[in-house]
């Protein structure tokens, strides 16, 4: 029948076969496998929910901007009606304009940089001196006037010759 050559090496690659199917199949099953795809699901659902926490924000902050708009144009509103109510009903008593009516364009885009460049020089941290003699406003006796020495009461305990 089958000689025994055949049989060794059908035995063998059976072997190997089975080896490989074993391998194969701890690695799916293994808990190492499973601890890596359980982490790897976490990593998408955490990845999720930072994409739509960073929705949320997002459209928080369009709702809060579109809701502070609204506001503005509100106080403007009220503002100009505050004024022309004022034009109307105080004419006799004010000799100008109380209140000045807001522009529409209030609410545009704001400039970040200022038309005209304002030329500011910084604090001054002393006061200015007349005379080279006099005390700085840094000075701990600067403003304090001092007593003169005869208006102030002696002990009565000292001697003459102290007085």
């Amino acid at each position: 029948m089958y000689e025994i050559g055949e049989l060794l090496i059908a035995a063998a690659v059976a072997l190997c076969g089975g080896l490989a199917v074993g391998v194969f199949v701890g690695k799916q099953f293994s808990s190492d496998t499973q601890k890596q795809r359980d982490m790897q699901r976490q990593l998408e659902r955490i990845n999720q929910e930072q994409k739509e926490y960073q929705h949320e924000v997002a459209e928080h902050f369009t709702d809060t901007a579109k809701l502070l708009r609204n506001m503005a144009e509100s106080y403007r509103d009220v503002h100009n009606h505050l004024a022309s109510g004022a034009d109307n009903l105080c004419r006799e008593n004010a000799s100008g304009p109380m209140l000045t009516r807001l522009p529409e364009s209030m609410l545009g885009v704001v400039d970040s940089a200022p038309e005209e460049e304002e030329t500011a020089s910084p604090p001054l941290d002393y006061a200015p001196k007349r005379s080279p003699y006099e005390t700085g406003m840094l000075n701990e006796e600067f403003g304090l006037e001092k007593p003169v020495e005869e208006d102030l009461p002696l002990p009565a305990d000292l001697p003459p010759v102290l007085r």
